[in-house]
């Protein structure tokens, strides 16, 4: 839909919704993405709903590394909410209108939870850090007041930077076409569509990626190079093996997101394609987010052992 005016002494055309293109360059495979999607979100959503119950409800995983990973999980579910129930939706349907209002707050609520995800994995990380590198200090460093304050502030720090964000994005001009050859309201899918100057935001996205994006990657890097070279000074095979297996699940979950997140959005404009988006748009979106629960539960013997004394109760009951 557009809305024509007169500016001055020429016309222009304001567009006042987006088309989202999808996967409709696939008829054929609608039905089958419907179904793949519809099984990895269901996967998602009751993964992360048990590690959520069991973290509340065993005594034994009342502690600092087990508070963010419930955190971390929460925020899975409503990470992947964001955008897979409007593309499940779109799948079904020959209309994908989406108003501006609309594209404007899936794409907030996407980079907010986006950029906190970050910042948890962050403070996973210290959490790690301190428990190896500084075992003996770990109970009066890592308070319950210090996990509180930090999922707090990994939870509320990026919203104020992302609503200045997307007001500036959807304050520039879009005059058409209204085809957004995408199955969700990302950044740089919205900005081709601006036909005012774009430079200023395409700057802002680097600055913004920087702040959320590196400075958390590289402070989790550091810490695993100081967690690592702690493990290696242990003295027996046995402690460094489980001082390692504590450590491996988080590492993992971090290279498949920061890696994929990375590529996207901080490689030259010149390399963009299409396909490649939408291609890592899935793997960070939809595809790593299931492979979480699988990674935590699967990697980590005391979650499988509470999982299991879970199960047994149910049963039994």
């Amino acid at each position: 839909m557009e809305l024509t005016g007169e500016i001055g002494q020429g016309n222009v055309t304001k567009l006042v919704e987006f088309i989202l293109l999808g996967f409709s360059d696939v008829p054929e495979l609608q039905r089958f993405l419907f179904g793949v999607f519809l099984i990895i979100y269901m996967i998602i959503l009751i993964g992360n709903s048990l590690i959520i119950t069991i973290t509340k409800v065993d005594i034994s995983l009342q502690t600092p590394m087990y508070f963010f990973l419930g955190n971390f999980s929460t925020l899975e579910i409503c990470y992947v909410s964001v955008t897979v129930p409007r593309l499940l939706a779109d799948l079904c349907r020959q209309k994908r209108e989406i108003s501006f209002l609309a594209c404007a707050t899936q794409m907030y609520f996407f980079l907010v939870l986006g950029a906190t995800e970050c910042f948890i994995l962050t403070a996973m990380a210290y959490d790690r850090y301190v428990a190896i590198c500084n075992p003996l200090l770990y109970p009066l460093i890592m308070t319950t007041q210090l996990c509180i304050q930090l999922a707090a502030g990994c939870w509320i720090s990026a919203v104020p930077v992302h609503i200045g964000f997307t007001y500036l994005i959807f304050t520039l001009p879009f005059c058409g076409p209204n085809q957004l050859d995408h199955f969700f309201c990302d950044i740089l899918p919205v900005l081709k569509l601006a036909c005012g100057n774009t430079f200023t935001i395409e700057m802002l996205i680097y600055v913004v990626a920087v702040l959320v994006v590196t400075v958390p990657f590289m402070l989790i890097l550091g810490s695993y190079v100081k967690i690592i070279s702690t493990i290696l000074k242990l003295p027996s095979a046995t402690g460094r093996a489980k001082a390692f297996s504590t450590c491996s699940s988080h590492l993992m979950v971090v290279a498949l997101f920061f890696g994929s997140g990375i590529i996207t959005y901080m490689r030259p404009k010149s390399s963009h394609s299409v396909g490649m988006d939408k291609f890592f748009s899935l793997f960070y979106t939809i595809v790593t987010p299931v492979f979480n629960p699988m990674i935590y539960c699967l990697r980590n013997k005391d979650v499988m052992m509470a999982l299991k004394k879970c199960l047994s109760k149910w049963i039994v009951s």
